[in-house]
């Protein structure tokens, strides 16, 4: 569950492209193009930057049969300005209708992973739509990933929307969170800070600090894994394809889903599941797509 938005890519060359965009969109078209069974709840304009977006999550393999397609107002817009260093500094457009997220939402089971998160999962406009959605999940037993992907450019609205961003991490199954999330949110700097700051909350966090590589802790485990050096083309969709890669390793292990939880997961199948993450986040990085490309994995 996420946003859905229209990027249009401005390089600090002067070339300008156009591709869907969002947080959990980049990572679920990876899902759908990796053979895992995906379903996006989302919402988008009857206009032609919908269209768009439609037929690409299709071609892609992801069912779009709860995205909310509205009829007035118009399909979001990101202009992501990538910098020397091909990070992304955003500024978005939004035209939403007054009733939004009007469908029928589907039931989520203890068979199902959740992945919930960004500004679309504390947007007060449709807060209480989600909040009752992620807590039915949780009520059912599916296992939910949370990732607040909380950009600097919201900074200002964080006392109004901490509160909300506590209950997602209350919620949820496992973290996954940046450097840069943690310190928006709670002025922390590192993985050991981080994790003082929401174990009592969520009992198991990946954090990722770019070069510096991947951080798992839980309750029994504390481990550091390392990141290739490369030069990126894009950084844009890095984070959201770590989490898809996790989550294609995590559907690998347990195609049925996780009754028991994150606990089922030991420190061998952890391995494998931050590895799968890197490499994710790493062809995302060598590449001008959000995505990873069809049929990588």
């Amino acid at each position: 569950m996420g946003e859905t938005v229209l990027d249009v890519i401005i390089r600090n060359s002067g070339s300008v492209s156009a591709t869907p965009g969002g947080s959990m969109l980049n990572g679920i078209v990876s899902l759908g193009r990796s053979g895992v069974p995906a379903f996006f709840i989302s919402e988008y304009g009857l206009d032609q930057a919908g269209d768009l977006i439609d037929q690409y999550l299709r071609e892609s393999g992801v069912d779009t049969s709860w995205v909310y397609r509205y009829p007035t107002g118009k399909t979001a817009l990101a202009l992501a300005f990538l910098d020397e260093k091909m990070d992304a500094h955003y500024t978005f457009y939004r035209d939403f209708p007054e009733k939004r997220l009007d469908i029928r939402l589907p039931v989520v089971g203890q068979d199902d992973i959740f992945l919930y998160g960004s500004y679309y999962a504390i947007s007060q406009d449709i807060r209480p739509i989600t909040k009752t959605f992620i807590q039915e999940a949780n009520r059912n037993g599916a296992l939910l990933i949370y990732d607040p992907n909380f950009r600097r450019a919201h900074l200002h609205e964080l006392e109004r929307l901490k509160p909300s961003i506590i209950e997602n991490i209350q919620m949820a199954s496992l973290i996954k969170g940046s450097n840069e999330d943690f310190h928006n949110i709670f002025g922390t700097n590192g993985p050991n800070e981080a994790w003082e700051a929401i174990r009592n909350l969520c009992p198991n966090l990946v954090f990722t600090a770019n070069t510096q590589g991947v951080y798992l802790r839980t309750a029994s485990l504390s481990k550091y894994y390392k990141v290739p050096t490369i030069t990126p083309v894009s950084t844009i969709g890095a984070g959201d394809n770590f989490t898809a890669g996790m989550i294609v390793a995590i559907h690998q292990n347990h195609p049925d889903g996780l009754a028991q939880g994150v606990a089922r997961i030991n420190s061998d199948e952890w391995d494998h599941i931050i590895s799968m993450g890197i490499h994710y986040a790493t062809e995302v990085c060598l590449s001008t797509e959000n995505s990873v490309s069809r049929g990588s994995y």
